[in-house]
């Protein structure tokens, strides 16, 4: 199942989530009056009143059986039921709901029931049965349910809560459940065959099967489970072999793409499905990079995790879709749908602070839900259900958690609020919650999977609790995929070398190269805090959202409506005339018509590009849906060459003066015209803002621009219109503007996701200043440094780096904050540069929100810079992507991907006209 994440950095030095929330929390609390403190507790006891109803309809009418059938009001057996294939493979006859169960009890603060749960698990359970299980399954429901009820109890004996009795029982139950797994890593890579027997292993007896396959997630999926098991029990042979499959699967990944597929073989360690996505048979492995370095603090897990993650923000991240690509092949996209298990990618998005995509995605996630009630299994590109399905799952409860505790944004409550009466109103039966068996039907399925009291419930109760409703302290915990608790503080301890009893079965063999002690851990450090950076964080997500508005219902609207060229009736097949990718115009309604034939649906972007999906159930018959299949290959071979002759010396600026020292550097777009190379084209000074901010008139504040670098505004006349008349009047006869800033007035483009280009001008060399343009994105960072400043913010504009100690150095030995000497003799090449690890998010997209707003504290321990030395490459937030290899694997973002895109205002191209009269119009900067 999906990955349910929830991280934190605990008592380290390098927090990473929970610390964070918690003092967003509290600077934005007095913003969360749209929903009221009475609305919340409302939906908080709503939320416990349905997992009473739910767990007790299990206790009632299923218990010891493993899942509870709520329709037929019976517990599910293991082979007394028709058999459902894999799905059945979670069930071990093991009171599966019970275990699962447990540390939703802990955290909802039910101290009787938590009690008598733990005993009934401790007496009556057992595992010594002759049944085959999921690897995968058992270890995320079983064994960190387990090692979550002893988390919570071993908390509440030792606060005085409860549990008094307790004698870390459950890890005694949790080693037995353990080493009936590690029969499973017997295979000659060390991934774990995707099923053993309980009873007896994968031998003679065992009746596993003949099936060598298993998916990246299942094998990759254990390390958080079997590492705590370790620690807990002061025996490395759990977390060792964890260890292994890990380092197996980071050995498998695809070289050029660092993308992932999604089966592999465990003996050969060959791809079977070379797929890949962040969605089902792939999606815990990447969280699970994340989490273990959260846990373990292991450097080693978080650059495998910037990595991958940097791939995906390349090649599968299109726009607010996550679609499937081949490792191979990864600018094309491999299959026209997408599962519902992605929605977890916003949560873990939110770890990271990657905030923008998280809120974009979870926005068409939220817009399908008000369409169909529920996510869809499984939707296609144009929105359509491909599978329709519902089992109650929780990734997308769990990241409106993640969206709420990160921006206290009372949407994210509203979004909760529907969620429970949809589930109130379609899934509530007499005997618990049934899954959607046809969201077009509203049919019911006789199944409420274990994960819908482990999970669901406990996020949504977590979504309306208060602090104070909350016994257990949760930022002390990070949350397994199945959202268990495993205690942050084992990130300081190290198991034994020696194994301890009982002993391993007879037919486990321990993995090759798996007897070194667990690494030390590297001292963590901080990177720079950014919070005093970022305005009203609700505002700006609302603002996301609303680019956004209604894309599901606009796009679904489109397909519906009659585009047919041809006097033939609707039941005869549409014949069309080809376009050809070249020649096509997206302002030709005849073209866009003919692609909506072929299946192609097109999409406006916010930054005013089009997106192209493709998929079989929009084309009018197979023929066009070939037609459409050549269109795309085309364009994307199009799209290819314009990336090619696009690659451009990126500029940058640097925010040199106080408080921010070099520590800030945005990304920006070279000009064709002014001085380009050499010593002319480099300044430092302070930045003036121009009255009026189109810079296409005379400036009403010429006095306020002179011996500074002047910022205008992206439209009503030519670039190099802008600069010559700012160099014209702004000017004392001695010194005049030193350099132009112009903005982008689109509204939220980035060079982190937008494809830069370099300023035309129109063949008059006249203009002898430098000029650079900036992305929206990046302008509004510069607005907001400029009132953190006082209005006095010294900008470096030009190719490289000045090293941050070298400022802060010149600093401190200056009786002023004018830092325009700082440039002398500090030109560095960014090329010469260390990457610094700013897994992005520290952030590659700034104004994500978390830290401390006291100015002061501004090098908080908020995000995780790990090898954390006294260089100057290690201080830097980079804002964008720079296309120098060091600091362009820094930020996240690569090189500009090749998709399906085009650039509404310039027919089949990316790069920008020199005119821009067509433009938006921006009548002030960004806030």
């Amino acid at each position: 199942m999906g990955g349910t994440r929830n991280g934190t950095g605990g008592h380290r030095t390098c927090l990473f989530v929970f610390v964070c929330i918690v003092v967003c929390l509290k600077r934005h609390m007095s913003a969360a009056s749209e929903f009221s403190y009475v609305d919340k507790i409302r939906l908080r006891d709503e939320v416990l009143e349905m997992f009473d109803h739910a767990f007790n309809s299990y206790m009632d009418n299923a218990y010891p059986a493993d899942e509870l059938m709520p329709l037929s009001c019976r517990g599910r057996f293991r082979d007394m039921e028709p058999n459902r294939g894999n799905v059945d493979d979670s069930l071990g006859m093991f009171a599966l709901t019970l275990i699962d169960s447990l540390d939703t009890i802990a955290v909802i603060g039910d101290i009787d029931r938590f009690d008598s749960s733990v005993r009934k698990v401790i007496n009556e359970v057992s595992f010594d049965n002759d049944v085959v299980v999921s690897t995968f399954e058992t270890t995320i429901r079983v064994l960190g349910g387990l090692l979550g009820g002893h988390s919570a109890a071993v908390w509440y004996r030792d606060n005085g809560v409860g549990l008094f009795w307790y004698n870390d029982e459950l890890i005694a139950k949790s080693k037995d459940i353990a080493y009936r797994l590690l029969p499973a890593f017997n295979s000659k890579s060390g991934l774990p065959y995707p099923r053993v027997n309980l009873k007896y292993g994968i031998g003679d007896k065992s009746r596993v099967g003949a099936n060598q396959d298993t998916c990246t997630a299942c094998a990759g999926t254990l390390i958080l489970e079997f590492a705590a098991l370790s620690r807990l029990s002061k025996d490395p042979i759990f977390e060792n072999a964890a260890h292994r499959v890990m380092d197996v699967l980071w050995e498998k990944r695809h070289r050029q793409s660092d993308l992932m597929g999604m089966v592999l073989n465990v003996n050969t360690g060959t791809w079977v499905r070379q797929e890949s996505s962040v969605g089902a048979g792939i999606d815990s492995y990447y969280e699970y990079c994340l989490k273990a370095y959260i846990l373990l603090g292991q450097t080693a897990y978080l650059d495998r995790f910037t990595r991958h993650y940097n791939a995906v923000t390349r090649y599968i991240s299109q726009g607010p879709l996550l679609l499937h690509v081949n490792i191979n092949k990864p600018e094309v996209v491999s299959r026209g749908y997408m599962d519902s298990l992605q929605a977890f990618w916003p949560g873990l998005q939110v770890l990271v602070g990657d905030l923008k995509p998280a809120i974009e995605t979870h926005e068409v996630y939220y817009q399908l839900t008000k369409r169909y009630s529920f996510l869809p299994e499984a939707f296609t590109s144009d929105f359509d259900i491909h599978w329709g399905q519902h089992p109650l799952r929780p990734e997308f409860v769990e990241s409106t958690y993640y969206l709420y505790k990160a921006t206290n944004d009372t949407h994210y409550l509203e979004v909760g609020e529907s969620i429970i009466r949809q589930l109130q109103a379609k899934a509530r039966v007499n005997c618990g919650f049934a899954g959607i068996k046809d969201l077009t039907t509203g049919a019911l399925e006789d199944r409420m999977d274990s994960f819908v009291l482990a999970e669901t419930f406990k996020y949504l109760f977590l979504l309306f609790a208060n602090d104070d409703d909350v016994i257990l302290p949760i930022d002390e915990f990070v949350f397994t995929t199945e959202a268990h608790l495993i205690p942050l503080y084992l990130g300081d301890t190290v198991p034994s070398p020696v194994t301890t009893q009982p002993n391993p079965p007879a037919n486990w063999t321990h993995p090759a190269g798996s007897n070194a002690l667990l690494e030390a851990r590297d001292e963590q450090t901080i990177c720079p805090n950014i919070d005093y950076i970022m305005g009203d964080i609700q505002d700006y997500a609302r603002l996301v959202r609303g680019r956004l508005d209604n894309l599901v219902v606009k796009t679904l609207s489109r397909r519906s409506q009659p585009n047919r060229h041809s006097s033939q009736s609707d039941t005869d097949e549409v014949t069309i005339e080809y376009i050809s990718a070249a020649e096509f115009d997206p302002t030709n309604k005849r073209h866009v018509a003919t692609l909506n034939l072929m299946g192609i649906t097109i999409v406006q972007l916010s930054d005013g590009r089009l997106q192209l999906f493709h998929s079989t159930s929009s084309s009018t018959s197979q023929e066009n849906y070939q037609l459409g299949a050549a269109f795309m290959e085309e364009m994307m071979e199009i799209n290819k060459k314009q990336a090619l002759h696009q690659r451009l010396e990126t500029r940058i600026l640097q925010a040199v003066s106080y408080p921010y020292l070099g520590t800030v550097v945005l990304t920006a777009s070279p000009s064709q015209f002014g001085p380009t190379t050499g010593p002319q084209s480099v300044v430092t000074a302070e930045i003036a803002f121009v009255d009026p901010p189109s810079g296409c008139s005379p400036p009403t504040n010429p006095e306020a621009l002179i011996g500074r670098i002047a910022v205008v505004i992206r439209g009503e006349c030519m670039f190099i219109d802008k600069v010559r008349l700012l160099q014209k009047y702004a000017n004392d006869g001695s010194k005049g503007v030193l350099g132009v800033i112009i903005v982008d007035n689109i509204d939220g483009t980035s060079s982190s996701v937008t494809s830069g280009f370099s300023m035309s001008g129109d063949g008059v060399e006249d203009v002898t200043i430098p000029s650079v343009f900036l992305f929206n994105s990046e302008g509004a960072l510069l607005r907001h440094m400029y009132k953190g400043s006082s209005h006095h913010l010294v900008i470096h504009m030009g190719r490289e780096l000045i090293p941050p100690e070298l400022v802060k150095l010149r600093y401190d030995s200056s009786e002023t904050e004018d830092a325009s000497h700082i440039i002398e003799g500090a030109g560095q090449s960014a090329d010469d540069k260390e990457c610094p690890a700013l897994i992005g998010r520290c952030p590659n997209h700034w104004s994500y929100l978390f830290g401390l707003p006291d100015a002061k504290k501004r090098q908080a321990d908020v995000c995780p810079a790990p090898n954390h030395t006294a260089g100057h490459s290690k201080d830097i937030i980079v804002q964008g992507s720079i296309s120098t290899a060091s600091v362009t694997d820094c930020t996240g973002s690569g090189p500009s991907r090749t998709r399906t895109d085009v650039d509404s205002t310039s027919s089949s191209t990316n790069s920008a006209s020199s005119s821009e009269n067509s433009r938006p119009k921006l009548s002030q900067f960004p806030p």
